[in-house]
């Protein structure tokens, strides 16, 4: 890699890093922690296997996975939710290990991990490639690679294409929504992994107030959120908060006048060679 190709790397990572630093993402991270569990539950873990969760936030993954028995080390991008996320195992007395680091280059052994897990993490990091070979370097053969990843045709990719009209997403970086697509899954890890099996799976984000409300609750605690509307003028922050309104209502399922949307993932799993 050359000298300007780190040094663009760095940069998107260093934006990325206040991107998610920014807000209060546990406020967020609520509204998936049902998935959450469900995603856990569905693993089958047996006490004592290794477990690594990579762009872990505040534990959404780890706090159950280490009340299955698991042996669990998160690690995350942004120190802020990786406090919180201490503070979190501390107040539900489970032991787990929390690192600050990088997907795409994560500080561990080779196989040292008997499952390896992301959910609506990883996707994001800017290199997939390198993403798809870390989660595979660490994971020992026999394992399981696990990612739950939004896919590009449900409510968080019609997200992302409303977003991008107004704030357009970083140039020469593949979008995050490719690795909700069976097929892009299945190439990025094809080299390290067998029997890879999709499943399209809803999450429910609820919220107990309006739609206008949940975009204004997105606004201030969602940092991809505030800094898509930091970036815009007062006018063009008007646009963007009425495009939204009408995605939200678009998608909105409640009737009383809260706000639940079913938003769609896909949930891969990779038995590593």
């Amino acid at each position: 890699m050359s000298t300007q190709q780190t040094n663009d790397v760095d940069g998107l990572k260093a934006r990325a890093k206040a991107t998610w630093m920014a807000g209060h993402y546990a406020r967020i991270a609520e509204a998936t922690a049902a998935a959450a569990n469900e995603f856990i539950a569905r693993r089958h873990l047996r006490p004592g296997d290794r477990l690594l969760d990579v762009a872990c936030g505040t534990g959404n993954l780890c706090i159950p996975a280490a009340k299955a028995g698991a042996a669990v080390t998160g690690i995350d991008i942004a120190p802020n939710l990786i406090d919180e996320a201490r503070s979190r195992a501390a107040r539900e007395a489970v032991d787990i290990a929390f690192d600050e680091g990088d997907a795409e280059q994560l500080p561990y052994q080779n196989g040292a991990f008997d499952i390896v897990v992301s959910m609506f993490g990883a996707m994001f990091a800017p290199r997939p490639e390198v993403v798809a070979r870390e989660l595979a370097r660490v994971c020992r053969p026999g394992g399981q690679i696990v990612m739950a990843n939004w896919t590009p045709t449900g409510f968080i990719g019609d997200l992302f294409k409303v977003t991008g009209k107004h704030v357009a997403p970083p140039a020469g970086v593949p979008s995050p929504l490719q690795w909700g697509d069976e097929g892009a899954v299945r190439e990025r890890l094809d080299g390290y992994a067998t029997g890879i099996q999709s499943t399209r799976l809803t999450a429910r984000l609820v919220f107990p107030f309006s739609v206008a409300d949940t975009i204004e609750f997105y606004r201030v605690n969602y940092g991809p959120t505030l800094r898509a509307f930091a970036a815009l003028s007062e006018t063009g922050q008007a646009a963007l908060r009425r495009d939204l309104e009408s995605l939200y209502d678009q998608h909105n399922i409640a009737t009383d006048g809260t706000t639940s949307i079913a938003a769609e993932y896909l949930e891969a799993v990779a038995l590593r060679k």
